[in-house]
């Protein structure tokens, strides 16, 4: 099977060591990256664009790509690598190649070249991470350097009733990196899980079958900062979290998403998607 991989850049560094992430990720599978860089006219105001202005913003984005393939690897057989330049709002963008070229996932960093360096993500991540719903998006921060990934954590409240198709991807992840998975629920107070909960965490048990995993109870007031402790007492190397409508994913990562993302600002963080079936 050929994983098809997207990677947006805007030739930072840290969309650089996105991809790097990725062709790491996926060393030992076949793939092919799709490389895409987008220049978008609505920076400019009316009065000032023109067709000088395109033809500019196109020859930056062509020439930026052309420096991005000669910084990636060429050593590895299973690997493909292609470059789009195209015109246009990125989520937009992003939506269409993943529909047009099947894309299994986007891999991207957190942060681009304007970002500001007191957030820990950017709103392009951001606005990828909620609003791609066809597609599960990887964000590596700026500083993280792939190491072999030994542990993913998946926080939960047992309260969302997930299906198997949206772990798709997770357990890919695990079985490539040979991972543990720990499902992480935190509680407020100490308390049993009631009947509809433990169903949910059969459900879980069924869908990692096979995989090294493990379920752990936390307990804290405060939800994020739990899980904040867990992965960082562990050394966990990625999160990962279902975004649904009125989710768990949300009421971690809203108030306002990007404040609450800065808690993940060291590891990988996989949003995976009730994405519709292709």
């Amino acid at each position: 099977m050929t994983r098809r991989i997207l990677c947006p850049t805007d030739f930072s560094k840290n969309a650089q060591n996105a991809i790097n992430y990725a062709v790491e990720l996926f060393k030992d599978k076949t793939c092919v990256f799709y490389i895409l860089n987008t220049y978008d006219l609505a920076s400019y105001s009316m009065e000032i664009t023109s067709a000088g202005d395109l033809e500019a913003s196109r020859k930056k984005s062509i020439g930026g790509l052309k420096i991005t393939s000669e910084l990636l690897p060429n050593d590895n057989q299973n690997h493909k690598f292609r470059t789009i330049s195209q015109c246009g709002n990125l989520i937009d963008t992003m939506r269409n190649i993943i529909d047009e070229q099947d894309i299994d996932m986007v891999v991207m960093g957190t942060k681009g070249a304007t970002n500001s360096g007191q957030k820990a993500y950017g709103s392009q991540t951001v606005l990828a991470m909620e609003e791609i719903r066809n597609c599960p998006v990887l964000a590596v921060p700026e500083k993280t350097i792939y190491k072999e990934i030994r542990e993913i954590v998946f926080p939960t409240n047992y309260r969302t009733i997930y299906k198997r198709r949206e772990f798709q991807y997770l357990v890919d992840i695990a079985n490539i990196s040979n991972a543990s998975i720990k499902v992480v629920k935190v509680f407020k107070k100490e308390g049993d899980l009631d009947s509809d909960q433990i169903n949910n965490q059969n459900l879980l048990k069924d869908y990692f079958e096979g995989l090294d995993y493990s379920f752990h109870s936390l307990y804290n007031n405060e939800v994020q900062t739990a899980i904040n402790e867990f992965i960082r007492s562990r050394g966990s190397d990625m999160v990962a979290f279902i975004n649904k409508k009125h989710s768990f994913f949300r009421m971690m990562l809203s108030r306002p998403m990007v404040k609450n993302l800065g808690y993940y600002a060291d590891i990988p963080v996989l949003a995976l998607h009730d994405y519709r079936r292709r």
